[in-house]
């Protein structure tokens, strides 16, 4: 199996605006107006053809990739390996999906049906700057201030905030990102210590330490590492009881990296002094969806959601204009690489 390492074609070989004829076809699934706005600019670029639709991929309509050997997929929707299956017998070898993750495609699945899966790179800033303002916002209560405030009760809050230099803040997961998070948090004086299950650079000012010891000292622990059989729920029920009386939990990685329920039982226990999430396990089929007026088919998430210590966004920490132009730019590229590749078999 073949997987891409990441990289920045946005911001490392900026693209000159020349016009090439297309030699490749790509069909573009769950295409948002802006993406498509962007794909459409880029493929006279890059010399590519495209197809593109708002739905995200299925087995029903993988035969609208047929006659291209790539697809750009999102995020957002989980594949089956039956889709997989039908795109195979379209005649797709390459699936790019638009994240850094694989954890919505069985990439062993495709490879043994004789498939490739790459994922993109994005600006980590993007997630990185969420990351601090979920930070800020939970040490600060920004969600019971904002709350009292649009009922129009201007009374200052009962529980007073807390400076990020007089804390420590471990960070999980020292890739891209949770360097990006690193490297902003030394503007605010705060301790760091850092784990990660790849061995890394050791960071000057940062103390890398293991994953237990992180949990016991951290004031404020921040999530950012993938989602695989070995992280998922990192931080279970153990490590959560071993957490600092008030501390506070920010996951802007992946929702299955925490196991939910203990996570919301020492909330709802006083515990913890609060969470910022934007991902939660489970949040497939309910984030990126319109459900008011709907009971939530979530019940951790419902539960969550009505604790005013507790923030939650819809897995929305990369969506920047910067993101999105990396973002749909590495997609087209690594079908390019691809079919360069392929077509020299």
């Amino acid at each position: 199996m073949i997987y891409h390492e990441p990289t920045l074609t946005a911001l490392t070989e900026p693209i000159q605006p020349t016009t090439i004829s297309p030699t490749l076809q790509i069909a573009v699934y769950g295409c948002a107006p802006d993406e498509k706005v962007l794909f459409e600019s880029l493929a006279p670029v890059l010399g590519v053809s495209l197809t593109t639709t708002p739905e995200e991929v299925t087995a029903d309509n993988a035969e609208l990739a047929r006659g291209n050997r790539c697809v750009s997929v999102s995020h957002k929707t989980p594949i089956s390996n039956e889709t997989l299956l039908a795109l195979r017998r379209a005649g797709v070898r390459y699936v790019s999906t638009r994240s850094v993750g694989f954890n919505h495609v069985d990439v062993d699945f495709a490879a043994s049906i004789g498939m490739t899966v790459g994922n993109v790179a994005y600006s980590p800033d993007s997630v990185a700057d969420y990351t601090l303002m979920l930070m800020l916002m939970s040490l600060r209560g920004a969600k019971s201030t904002i709350r009292r405030t649009d009922a129009h009760d201007y009374r200052p809050g009962t529980v007073r905030g807390r400076e990020l230099r007089d804390l420590t803040v471990g960070v999980v997961g020292t890739g891209r990102i949770g360097a990006a998070v690193i490297d902003r948090l030394r503007g605010f004086g705060c301790e760091v210590l850092a784990h990660d299950i790849r061995p890394r650079p050791v960071t000057a000012g940062v103390e890398h330490v293991d994953l237990d010891t992180l949990v016991e000292r951290s004031d404020v622990i921040t999530l950012h590492a993938p989602l695989s059989e070995e992280s998922h729920h990192l931080l279970d029920r153990r490590r959560i009881a071993r957490m600092r009386p008030g501390a506070y939990v920010i996951n802007t990685g992946r929702g299955a990296l925490i196991e939910t329920p203990a996570l919301v039982t020492a909330l709802e226990e006083g515990r913890l002094g609060g969470a910022a999430l934007d991902v939660v396990e489970g949040e497939e089929g309910i984030f990126y969806a319109d459900l008011r007026g709907r009971e939530l088919p979530n019940s951790w998430l419902a539960r969550l959601q009505e604790m005013p210590n507790v923030l939650v966004s819809p897995h929305i920490a990369y969506l920047t204009d910067h993101a999105l132009q990396d973002t749909v730019e590495n997609s087209i590229m690594n079908c390019r690489e691809f079919e360069s590749r392929f077509q020299h078999v």
